[in-house]
């Protein structure tokens, strides 16, 4: 199909350039899984089904087709928007699809309070939208699984020694996870706590730019980077052997990498604008603070949530404990399981509205 398509989509598809090859697959993908439900599973071989799901733009077309065909409520899952996860600079296309099928469904599922405003803004129904929130598990990220053996090993592999102080960042190496933003901060926590390193973890297409941020601001010492994706079990340790996690996004729907340093007890420094459902997790002040909420475009602002983090040893290792009763108490998987549970019982009893 990819040699056909230029001929039929839209411009900004085209643009995509080798991308269009992952378009013409989820697009055929996506016409196929219907016609397999609708045809065989259900009319041949007689399956039944209570409710169709699908998850953001990527299968949200056989889940319309499916509803348009048997008539079946339809569950939409949205995690993330084209229009944010871009700053505003994304495909046309894609949009159309996610709102498209935000009018379509008979329940639309999101991760967090700021992604049901930013989803009504774009016009999405609002009634239709209700709040579930991610987890982890806490068993697995869990600070008793790491041995200190392993912990000391890895901070070896950074070069990172006993009186030193392990900034973490995992994630994508985009713009909008806000890694540019951090490094510039590292000049300024260092004139406060100088024996502070920072170690990247990831892949992307700034890995380049951050490269050239370090030259530029004479950090090749305080800064360590592993441009590779990590296993779960070693990105684990990882968060075992830092001292506090940073996760400073210009937009986060929600943020599980903060829920798992708060789950293996460490505080947290997240970006915390109108973007942001990191900030729905964080508690930023009082009996159960567990980490800082900072405006992940100034440096400045950054490098002020770290320093507070790191400096006062009873402090860091305090609210690494609330991060975790709070992880404990709210944000499990078994949480969230049974809210999802909840609300497709709720629309199946309803039956499809749209």
């Amino acid at each position: 199909m990819s040699d056909s398509l230029p001929d039929v989509v839209a411009e900004d598809v085209k643009k995509w350039g080798r991308g269009i090859k992952l378009f013409s697959k989820l697009l055929v993908y996506n016409y196929l899984s219907a016609s397999k439900i609708a045809n065989e599973l259900v009319r041949k071989e007689k399956f039944k089904y209570d409710l169709v799901v699908a998850h953001d733009w990527l299968s949200v077309m056989a889940g319309i087709a499916i509803k348009r065909e048997l008539g079946l409520p339809l569950v939409f899952h949205v995690h993330s928007t084209e229009k944010g996860r871009t700053l505003g600079n994304g495909s046309d296309v894609v949009s159309n699809i996610e709102y498209r099928g935000g009018q379509i469904a008979d329940r639309i599922i999101t991760v967090s309070y700021m992604m049901k405003n930013e989803l009504t803004r774009l016009g999405f129904p609002a009634e239709k939208i209700k709040v579930c929130y991610n987890g982890v598990d806490p068993e697995k990220y869990n600070p008793e699984q790491v041995s200190q053996e392993k912990i000391k090993e890895l901070r070896r592999f950074y070069n990172i020694g006993e009186n030193e102080s392990m900034a973490l960042f995992i994630g994508r190496l985009v713009g909008v996870k806000g890694v540019d933003n951090l490094i510039a901060a590292m000049p300024y926590v260092l004139k406060k706590v100088p024996n502070v390193k920072l170690v990247v973890v990831g892949l992307g297409g700034m890995q380049g730019y951050l490269e050239a941020l370090v030259e530029k601001y004479k950090l090749k010492d305080a800064v360590k980077f592993r441009f590779e994706f990590v296993p779960e079990q070693e990105r684990i340790t990882h968060y075992a052997a830092c001292d506090v996690a940073i996760f400073p996004s210009l937009y986060e729907p929600f943020g599980i990498v903060a829920l798992e340093a708060m789950s293996m007890e460490k505080p947290v420094v997240v970006g915390a604008t109108d973007a942001s459902g990191m900030k729905e997790i964080v508690i930023p002040n009082g009996s159960d603070q567990c980490g800082f909420h900072i405006n992940p475009s100034s440096p400045e602002d950054i490098a002020w949530g770290i320093v507070n983090a790191v400096q006062d040893p009873q402090r860091k290792v305090q609210l690494g404990k609330n991060g975790r009763r709070i992880v404990l108490q709210k944000f499990t998987w078994d949480a969230s399981a049974t809210k999802t549970a909840g609300l497709y019982n709720d629309l199946i009893t309803k039956g499809s509205t749209t």
